[in-house]
């Protein structure tokens, strides 16, 4: 069993999560394996574009009696062309209807940045800049409070949030429910410490995404750093008999981070599970914090020009 963190709702979350995103190729065999790996937490989005195959490998495994959905921690992500209140609910919808379900534990606003609504995804200016709504996601807000009172969702969370953002939704008035999570990109190169210590004082747990760096990622340049070749982290993981990879979900461990991996390898998602058996100390903590260059995999560049670009502030 992969131990969870307590969310202020009195959920509980896995502390690592399957990521989904770039899963193409044999979504539903992948989701399969990892929940008989152990996986309980899986981390889905609209944005992703293969929700009905999560679908059908997580309802594969409820049939076949390996899980029951009371087990399953199932996320998906309210996407930025879906910010405009009167379309949210459509949008929960579509994603529960395609995942198979009748409710999410966990529904996320995944940008602070509404962009135009409509079939394209990412509806770009000749600059190939987003092209807002022009709305606010304050109101975006209040329509995912109605997902919850009307039990579609359990629990609602936001993504890449700053700190500014998070305060602006806590202190809307009339709040109804307050975000359990802000997910955001972290790692040993971008280490979010002083968001982290800012959502925790707030009661805010946090979920790590891009726990690797990312190296699939379409964009990735020659001159990017290398998680996977950073020698403190080989140093750890021969020390402790570990893999890279399982170095780099230890660091998100334990700093009550929870960890969101990909991997559509068995093998490999099992061991992206056995990180429970080791402790990295305290100066390897340090010196691992210490490892920070507020290098991003996701710098999120076409979104720079909305008013609600959420990177431009100190955290």
């Amino acid at each position: 069993m992969v131990p969870s963190i307590l969310l202020t709702s009195g959920a509980k979350m896995p502390i690592v999560g399957l990521g989904t995103w770039r899963a193409e190729e044999n979504v539903s065999e992948a989701v399969q394996a990892a929940i008989s790996a152990g996986y309980r937490h899986i981390d889905a989005a609209y944005v992703y574009q293969n929700e009905k195959e999560i679908g059908a490998g997580v309802q594969a495994m409820i049939q076949k009696g390996v899980v029951k959905r009371e087990e399953l921690y199932l996320v998906s992500k309210l996407w930025s062309t879906c910010h405009l209140p009167s379309l949210v609910r459509k949008s929960c919808e579509r994603s529960l209807s395609d995942l198979g379900l009748e409710y999410l534990n966990l529904y996320i606003m995944h940008f602070p940045m509404g962009m135009k609504p409509g079939d394209e995804l990412f509806p770009l200016d000749e600059d190939g800049k987003i092209i807002s709504d022009g709305g606010n996601f304050l109101d975006t807000w209040e329509a995912m409070e109605e997902l919850v009172d009307a039990g579609l969702v359990r629990e609602i969370g936001l993504s890449n949030f700053n700190k500014v953002q998070i305060e602006a939704i806590l202190n809307k008035p009339g709040l109804k429910h307050k975000p359990v999570i802000n997910q955001v990109e972290s790692h040993i190169y971008l280490n979010q410490e002083m968001l982290i210590k800012y959502c925790h004082s707030q009661g805010i747990s946090v979920v790590a995404y891009g726990a690797f760096g990312s190296p699939g990622r379409p964009w990735a340049s020659g001159e990017d750093p290398t998680l996977f070749e950073e020698p403190e982290i080989g140093v750890l993981a021969k020390k402790y008999d570990k893999t890279t990879a399982q170095i780099l979900i230890r660091f998100h461990i334990q700093r009550n981070v929870v960890a969101i991996v990909k991997s559509v390898k068995p093998h490999r998602m099992k061991e992206n599970l056995q990180v429970f058996d080791f402790s990295l100390t305290e100066d390897e903590m340090k010196t691992l914090l210490s490892l920070n260059k507020n290098w991003r995999a996701f710098p999120v560049t076409w979104g720079s020009k909305h008013k609600d670009f959420p990177f431009n502030s100190e955290y």
